[in-house]
């Protein structure tokens, strides 16, 4: 109901403030319940769904080739991978079950992955059945795991519910807030990006660990932010000096964003705080 929840929003939002033209009751249903996106995005525009609505792409033979390597790719992704990596990737059981550190960090990376081509998967084959409908639906995932950043990684995951939180919820409250002329710019990113990351844990679930998971990345955002202010210039300067930096920058931001985001995976995947805590603590020989 959620993904209803986010298309009607955008629907009403965009139709008081002057964005979308009127529309039929047909096509605002075709819309908000397109079975290839239905259950889980990408989530897309009515501004741009209603083009392809309009005049959906003929079935001729390059999107029907379109379609079965995008069918094709998701399957692959979503059955064969995914459910391969489940096999090992952590669990409520296996935590409780595992000591040894190199094994539980081998089940994290899996389950990253997990989700990953999961979520992946399912974009794909959305994707692939609505080319089959003649409709180009937005794209969802950019390769998130090779971004050097945490906020590169956020532009690449889910990017679809991305922009919507970015266009309806951090963008507008933001423009509020800078209004407060007293307001310090630092403080102002801190609470935009912390609501914004802790609404999208909400959404996932009610309950603490996921709390936890969406001010991990809010807090992870605001830190970013700061550094790249910081040090940006100073490792721009760095690397134009000596452009071999460049490489070594970008694998080593590739491998600690990666880390930071596994971890996080943890609050994600775990039912209760206390057994995260502990997986933590035996992530790191602690426990």
């Amino acid at each position: 109901f959620s993904y209803v929840a986010f298309r009607l929003i955008h629907t009403l939002i965009d139709r008081i403030n002057g964005r979308l033209n009127e529309m039929g009751l047909d096509e605002m249903l075709i819309y908000t319940i397109f079975f290839p996106s239905f259950m889980a995005g990408p989530l897309d525009k009515l501004q741009r769904f209603r083009k392809d609505l309009d005049a959906p792409q003929p079935l001729d033979a390059e999107e029907l080739k379109t379609s079965g390597q995008r069918l094709a790719t998701g399957l692959f992704r979503k059955f064969i991978l995914a459910d391969s990596l489940a096999l090992v990737a952590i669990t409520a059981t296996n935590v409780t079950q595992t000591n040894s550190t190199g094994w539980l960090w081998l089940m994290l990376a899996a389950y990253s992955f997990q989700l990953y081509f999961d979520f992946a998967g399912y974009s794909d084959i959305a994707i692939g059945m609505g080319h089959l409908l003649g409709f180009t639906l937005p794209e969802n995932f950019n390769h998130p795991y090779r971004q050097p950043n945490l906020t590169l990684f956020w532009n690449n995951w889910h990017m679809t519910l991305t922009q919507w939180f970015r266009g309806y919820f951090f963008n507008p409250i933001t423009r509020s807030l800078r209004r407060n002329k007293k307001l310090p710019a630092p403080l102002i990113i801190f609470v935009t990006q912390i609501s914004t990351m802790l609404i999208i844990g909400l959404w996932h679930g009610m309950t603490p660990n996921f709390v936890i998971w969406g001010l991990w990345h809010g807090l992870g955002l605001f830190v970013h932010n700061r550094l790249s202010s910081f040090a940006g210039p100073k490792v721009a300067a760095l690397v134009e000096k000596k452009p071999s930096l460049e490489k070594v920058f970008y694998v080593s931001g590739v491998v600690a964003n990666f880390v930071f985001v596994s971890l996080g995976w943890i609050w994600f995947a775990l039912p209760t705080t206390s057994l995260a805590l502990r997986t933590f603590g035996k992530l790191f020989g602690l426990a």
